[in-house]
């Protein structure tokens, strides 16, 4: 299995309560990531599109349902 797959059933998984704690954490992660672009001029742009691709993944499969 891809690690995506295993990411994707790793989510399908868990229950509604966990999957909006997990998303209320990463969008605080993203929000820091932005911050840390703004205030300092450097952050990693490639762990915001991770990020911001979890978060839809996530807002996804709550839809699904």
């Amino acid at each position: 299995m891809s690690k995506r797959t295993e990411q994707l059933e790793m989510l399908r998984k868990m229950s509604d309560t966990e999957l909006i704690s997990r998303l209320a954490e990463l969008k605080k992660e993203l929000f820091a990531l932005r911050a840390a672009i703004k205030i300092e001029g450097r952050g990693n742009s490639a762990r915001i599109k991770k990020t911001k691709k979890e978060i839809a993944r996530i807002l996804t499969i709550l839809r699904e349902r």
